[in-house]
C-alpha cells in the first residue's frame, strides 16, 4: 500500500528555487530601501483580520475573491490588499501618529481569483501611502512620481514612463456633457482603452445609451496628443466651463511643476488622459507606470489620490495619495524574459572546500575569519569527489571557491578559484579577504 502524499503546491501560489529567490529578495530589498530614502516608515499589518473590518468597504468581485473562514465563532478573512489594513491602522492609532503619516508596507495579499500564468492568488504588494489629517498638499502628489522614478532606476530600468492624469478633469468633462450619472461606468470603460482599443471602447459607451456626439467628444478628449506642456495647453484652451474640470487642470499643472522641481527627467513622465484607474476609490491624481521595453506587461506601478482613507472606520477626514507595485507578477514576467538585472545571484560569496578530513579544522578557521570580515561563507563538509564539490558551487552560483589541502595548510597560502573565469591563485588569508571584497 502506497501511503505517500504527492508533494504538490496549490495553483496560484509561487515557489521559487533558491537562486531565483535571491533575485526576488534583492528586488524587494531595493524597493524597501528606495521607499525609506524618501522618509517612509515601515508597517506590517496582520495577514488575518476580522471579516467585519476587512469587508467594511468591499463588495462585488472583491468580496467574491476574499478568503474567508471561521475559527470557532470568529469570522475571519485574509487581507486582499494593503490599503484597507492601513485604513484600519490609521483610524485605530490616529492619536499616536504624526501627520502627514508616510508608511510603506511590503507583504503578501490573497485573492481567490482564477489562477493564470503570471497571476497569483498569493502575491507580494509593495505599497507607499501619504496620509493627511484633514488636508494633504498636492505637492505630495508630485513626490510620488519622484519615488517611482528613483525606485525603478534603482531596480536597473532605464526606459519607462510614469503616466499621470487627474480624475477631476475627466469627471468635470462628463459633468459638462451632462453625463455625471454615467461617470463611474465611463471611467471603467476608458481605463480599458489600451487593452481593447478605441472601437471596442466606442461600442461599450454606446451600450450605456450615450449619444454619438458625446462619445466622440470623450474619445477625442482622452486621445489628445503632444508633449506634457502641449497637453496642458490643450486642456486650458478647450474652454470647458466646469469648476471641477478647472480644479483638476490646475492640480495637474501644479503636479507637473513640482515633478520637474523634484528632478524627474522629462522623458520619464507624461500626461496621459486615457489613464482613469477605473476604481471608485480615486478622486484626484492617478498614476500608471509602463516599462517601455515590456509594454505588454501593462502597468507595473499604479495608484492615485483618495479623499478619505478611513471613512468606514472614523469620522475624521484622512485624505491620502499612494501607489502599489505588484512585485510577484512583475518578478515572474521579467524573470521569464531574463530581464532581471540582479547584482548578485547567490547568498554565499565563497565556498570553502577541505580536500580531506585532515583539512577540516583549517577550513573552519578560514571560514570563521571570512565571516568576521562580513563575507558570506559556506563550507562543503561531505566526503565527495572534487567534481561534485565544484558542481555544488556552480549550482548555487557561488562566485569563489577556496580549496584547502595539505599544501595550503602547511604554507598558509590558500587556493582561490574564480568560478566564472576559472582562474586560480594562491593567497594569504588577508589577501583572500581583500580579493573577495573587491
Amino acid at each position: 500500500m502506497n501511503d505517500k502524499v504527492e508533494p504538490k503546491t496549490l495553483p496560484g501560489f509561487m515557489e521559487l528555487n533558491p537562486n531565483d529567490q535571491v533575485k526576488f529578495d534583492q528586488m524587494k530589498e531595493t524597493i524597501a530601501k528606495s521607499y525609506e530614502r524618501f522618509g517612509f516608515l515601515p508597517l506590517d499589518t496582520p495577514v488575518i483580520e476580522y471579516s467585519e473590518v476587512l469587508l467594511a468597504k468591499a463588495g462585488g468581485e472583491t468580496e467574491k475573491q476574499i478568503y474567508r473562514f471561521k475559527k470557532g465563532d470568529t469570522d475571519l478573512s485574509l487581507r486582499f490588499d494593503l490599503t484597507v489594513p492601513l485604513a484600519k491602522y490609521v483610524a485605530a492609532n490616529h492619536n499616536e501618529l504624526a501627520f502627514p503619516f508616510k508608511r510603506y508596507q511590503i507583504g503578501k495579499v490573497y485573492r481567490g481569483e482564477k489562477a493564470q500564468q503570471g497571476r497569483y492568488r498569493e502575491f507580494y504588494q509593495c505599497d507607499i501611502d501619504i496620509i493627511g489629517d484633514g488636508s494633504l498638499s498636492v505637492i505630495n502628489d508630485a513626490q510620488i512620481p519622484s519615488i517611482i522614478y528613483n525606485t525603478f532606476k534603482e531596480l536597473g530600468f532605464d526606459n519607462f514612463t510614469i503616466c499621470i492624469n487627474n480624475r477631476k478633469i475627466l469627471n468635470g468633462l462628463f459633468s459638462s456633457l451632462n453625463l455625471s450619472e454615467f461617470a463611474t461606468d465611463i471611467l471603467r470603460i476608458i481605463d480599458k482603452i489600451e487593452k481593447i482599443g478605441v472601437e471596442a471602447v466606442r461600442g461599450e459607451l454606446e451600450t450605456l445609451g450615450i449619444s454619438k456626439d458625446s462619445i466622440e467628444t470623450i474619445i477625442n478628449f482622452v486621445l489628445i496628443d503632444g508633449n506634457v506642456d502641449e497637453k496642458l495647453s490643450a486642456l486650458n484652451e478647450l474652454g470647458i466651463e466646469n469648476s471641477l474640470y478647472n480644479e483638476g487642470v490646475n492640480e495637474l499643472s501644479s503636479v507637473v511643476e513640482y515633478i520637474r522641481l523634484l528632478g524627474v527627467p522629462e522623458g520619464f513622465f507624461n500626461v496621459d488622459l486615457k489613464i482613469a484607474r477605473g476604481l471608485d476609490y480615486y478622486t484626484g491624481t492617478v498614476y500608471e507606470t509602463f516599462l517601455n521595453d515590456f509594454r505588454k506587461l501593462g502597468s507595473v506601478c499604479s495608484g492615485g489620490r483618495f479623499d478619505n482613507l478611513a471613512e468606514y472606520y472614523t469620522d475624521k477626514k484622512l485624505p491620502g495619495v499612494g501607489i502599489s507595485i505588484g512585485l510577484t507578477r512583475l518578478f515572474y514576467q521579467l524573470n521569464q524574459m531574463n530581464a532581471i538585472k540582479a547584482t548578485r545571484t547567490s547568498i554565499s560569496d565563497v565556498l570553502v572546500i577541505p580536500m580531506s578530513q585532515e583539512d577540516v579544522a583549517e577550513s573552519l578557521k578560514v571560514a570563521s575569519k571570512l565571516r568576521e570580515e562580513k563575507i558570506n561563507t559556506d563550507i562543503f563538509f561531505e566526503d565527495a569527489k572534487m567534481k561534485k564539490k565544484m558542481k555544488y558551487a556552480d549550482k548555487w552560483n557561488i562566485p569563489f571557491v577556496v580549496i584547502i589541502g595539505e599544501e595550503e595548510r602547511k604554507s598558509s597560502l590558500y587556493t582561490l578559484k574564480d568560478m566564472e573565469s576559472g582562474e586560480q591563485r594562491k593567497l594569504t588569508i588577508d589577501e583572500l579577504v581583500k580579493f573577495i571584497k573587491l
